[in-house]
């Protein structure tokens, strides 16, 4: 009995690393696409040296793109929240994991969108706003990251699952 038990630890261990690298992976690449994409944009605006001649809009854009930059901020933080509240429904640590990961991977997809509003916006407008936009969804990308301490308060896991969890975010 006892080695069936490790055997499915060891299992469910393996499984909880799957889920969590996946998170942490994606947010990784999502940041090393977006981080040098808005730096050529930061570096254009702050420049004043070079003219991409781009078309000028109407501020009826730059009012849309403000509001979905804002949008996009807020829709990542409440739908975060609403999808990660199914974590207190299950007694599963598994299943706890996948809804956590999902509701991650929503989130990172929202933060990525709204990274691309924010260098959009700042090539086209020059507008500082976007920066803060970008600075705020930072933040946000930090709190998305996995940490198994971060995994364990928010779940408010006990000291077994909490193992578990450490265990999982240590690489093989």
């Amino acid at each position: 009995m006892m080695l069936r038990l490790r055997s499915n630890k060891a299992v469910e261990v393996s499984d909880l690393r799957k889920l969590y690298k996946k998170v942490e992976v994606r947010l990784l690449i999502m940041l090393g696409i977006t981080l040098p994409l808005f730096g050529v944009v930061y570096l254009y605006y702050n420049s004043g040296n070079l003219n991409w001649e781009l078309p000028a809009l109407s501020s009826n854009v730059e009012i849309a793109l403000v509001a979905l930059g804002l949008f996009l901020l807020l829709a990542q933080f409440f739908l975060y929240r609403k999808r990660f509240k199914a974590v207190f429904e299950s007694k599963d640590l598994h299943h706890k994991m996948i809804i956590y990961s999902e509701a991650s991977l929503q989130r990172i997809h929202i933060l990525t969108v709204s990274c691309l509003v924010d260098a959009v916006g700042l090539l086209l407008f020059k507008n500082p706003l976007f920066v803060v936009f970008f600075a705020v969804t930072l933040v946000f990308f930090s709190l998305a990251k996995p940490s198994p301490d971060r995994i364990i308060r928010t779940m408010k896991l006990g000291k077994a699952e909490g193992d578990l969890i450490r265990q999982a975010s240590r690489p093989e």
